[in-house]
């Protein structure tokens, strides 16, 4: 076998020699070779034991020797490419050109073998990028996630895998993004995996009978939190995952799908310290969206001793302002007109990437009045209040909101810019777990019920119009039915936007895992989970009620889908859900007469009707972000001067 390898190397040589003796009337030209001849022919054709070695070298001369993987590595189907790229000839005298080696020179002389005969050659144009699998996705959990696979797509596309199916019959590669926040978005992912199990485990059947169209049984590839909570147990589950990645180790898919070729199984689920994929640009799932998710900081500090996130994302960490900055502006060009900033505790965001200062803990690092945080910090940056101010500067026909933010870090700074920018949505998420200061410091949540009343009734009084939501959870660790009717009256007390609700469910290695006992029956954890909703339902009421007679400014989204054919629906500022008859209306954008309202169009809305969960109106106009505030301010400034 060696002796014929060998003598198929050598014949390559020889027909390579005599092609490069020929005149090149192209820039690049790039050979496959069959994968039982590619490592031998590399060593004789380059002279050396380390071809990407003497690859490196070559660079510096007027060639370059690419190679699209390793050589030395035995791979399924492994293709050797080689491409010859020339240098300007105007940057190089013509009396220096005859001393310049062309690629022949560091070729051995090769001996043609007449037992062997000679490899056919496929010539592949160089702009030709040769398809590695098509991908199919599906993603479970918050939006953080949504971004997350919009990343891994980037790297996928990067590494020759650009095609992205929608049905996972057809697809090589099947990812499956994962959420372990509860343990019914993890039951969620069983079901699928054990689906996706028996597309691989039958698929010659599969496709015989027309339910696959994959090429091959695809590679099943489990991504995020459940990723890393999870590893062993997925790996172990009767060969149904082939790649296990956690979400710090994205850039690393690409080798462990190759370790999967060579009959291993692929896993990486080590947490960074620094990772935050600033410089990848993700590619979207929504394409032509007029909405996007930016991710800005990972991880968090917080160690809530309900919840799973610090050990499945790692510690905080934060991406440059002007990375984001970058992002922002491109999917501005795209034509998206409102960009939601993406983090575990998004508003804990502290870009140290520039000048860095050394702070005493807890000196200027300003929490939100009476919350207190168990993490101090080190080295403080730029704020979110500094970014959220720079991107509404920089950017002010585009809408910015943000999710999900901790309480603890709404310092009076952060109000006053939401309340000052006008194309910063009057609308926050405060997560409050529970109504109960006892059940709170049992959360290690940093603020009793006092303290996170008194930063609702501060955020009202900076911005009166404010909506807010939140989350809580039902029937935690020791949870008594006193400490449950405080939830309900808090509930009552903010009448809250919106609100998700959750019965609690253990995850290991949590605080509470580790120390309390999950010891309200699952009967009681429903039946309070019921009167929450119901509670929330009585008391959202006066939230749309107050909108009555308003005129709101929406984004339009799309067609309404109750009625398709007639209605437009979008969000207003505050969040809120509104539809409105797809009729004419004069256009204050172009000035140019009467339109339909067009998706990613601001239209101003007179409100005429409410229900517990939409808004309902006439369309006014077609405006302008800036322009409607603008007008709005004009107006409340002129009435206040007839007073």
């Amino acid at each position: 076998m060696a002796t014929a390898t060998a003598a198929a190397a050598a014949s390559i040589s020889s027909s390579v020699s005599s092609v490069l003796n020929q005149p090149h009337h192209h820039p690049s030209l790039i050979i496959r070779l069959p994968r039982r001849c590619s490592a031998a022919f590399s060593r004789r054709l380059l002279g050396s034991p380390n071809p990407l070695k003497t690859s490196s070298s070559l660079s510096r001369s007027s060639y370059h020797v690419l190679s699209r993987s390793p050589l030395l590595k035995a791979r399924r189907c492994l293709n050797f490419s080689l491409g010859f790229v020339r240098n300007s000839a105007s940057h190089i005298p013509l009396s220096q050109k005859q001393d310049i080696p062309s690629l022949h020179h560091f070729m051995p002389k090769a001996t043609p073998v007449p037992s062997v005969s000679e490899p056919q050659f496929d010539l592949i144009a160089p702009t030709e990028v040769l398809p590695r699998g098509r991908i199919y996705q599906e993603t479970y959990g918050c939006q953080m996630n949504v971004n997350d696979m919009e990343i891994v797509l980037s790297i996928m596309k990067k590494a020759g895998y650009s095609e992205v199916v929608d049905v996972p019959e057809s697809a090589e590669i099947i990812f499956v993004n994962t959420c372990a926040i509860r343990d019914n978005a993890e039951q969620k992912v069983w079901q699928r995996l054990n689906y996706f199990w028996f597309l691989k485990r039958h698929w010659k059947s599969n496709v015989a009978i027309g339910r696959s169209q994959s090429l091959h049984p695809p590679k099943v590839v489990v991504l995020g939190c459940m990723a890393e909570r999870l590893k062993e147990k997925i790996l172990d589950a009767d060969k149904m995952v082939d790649v296990v990645c956690g979400p710090d180790a994205y850039r690393d898919l690409p080798r462990l799908l190759e370790e999967v070729d060579s009959g291993q199984k692929g896993i990486n689920t080590l947490l960074s310290l620094e990772e935050t994929y600033a410089d990848i640009n993700p590619v979207r799932i929504s394409k032509n969206s007029i909405s996007a998710f930016v991710s800005i900081m990972r991880g968090c500090n917080n160690m809530c001793s309900f919840c799973i996130v610090p050990f499945t994302r790692g510690r905080e960490r934060s991406r440059p302002v002007e990375s984001i900055v970058r992002e922002v502006g491109e999917l501005w060009k795209e034509g998206v007109k409102e960009v939601t900033l993406l983090g575990q505790n998004v508003n804990s965001y502290n870009d140290t990437s520039g000048l860095e200062k050394e702070i005493e803990p807890g000196v200027n690092w300003k929490l939100s009045e009476g919350f207190s945080s168990m993490c101090k910090v080190k080295k403080m940056g730029l704020r979110f209040a500094d970014l959220l101010d720079r991107l509404a500067v920089e950017f002010p026909e585009m809408r910015f909101r943000f999710t999900s933010p901790h309480p603890k870090d709404f310092p009076d700074e952060l109000l006053y810019v939401m309340r000052d920018r006008h194309n910063i949505c009057k609308s926050i998420h405060l997560p409050a777990q529970s109504g109960n200061s006892n059940m709170l410091k049992k959360m290690r949540r940093g603020y009793t019920r006092e303290a996170y009343l008194e930063l609702v009734s501060k955020i009202r009084s900076i911005i009166p119009d404010m909506g807010i939501s939140s989350d809580f959870i039902c029937g935690f660790c020791g949870e008594t039915e006193e400490e449950h009717q405080d939830t309900l009256t808090l509930m009552k007390a903010v009448s809250y936007d919106m609100a998700y609700m959750f019965a609690y469910s253990m995850r290991e290695k949590t605080h509470a895992h580790r120390n309390y006992m999950d010891d309200v029956l699952e009967d009681v954890k429903q039946r309070r989970l019921t009167e929450l909703i119901e509670a929330f339902r009585e008391s959202t009421g006066q939230c749309f009620d107050s909108q009555l007679g308003s005129v709101q400014l929406v984004l339009v989204e799309g067609p309404n889908k109750r009625a398709p054919d007639t209605e437009l629906i979008g969000k207003s500022d505050r969040g809120h859900r509104v539809s409105f008859r797809n009729l004419p209306v004069p256009d204050r954008v172009e000035n140019d007469g009467k339109r339909n309202p067009r998706v990613g169009d601001f239209v101003e809305v007179h409100i005429s009707k409410t229900s517990r969960a939409s808004l309902f109106g006439e369309a006014l106009a077609i405006t302008k972000l800036s322009s409607f505030y603008d007008n709005l301010h004009e107006h409340a400034f002129a009435c206040a001067s007839r007073i």
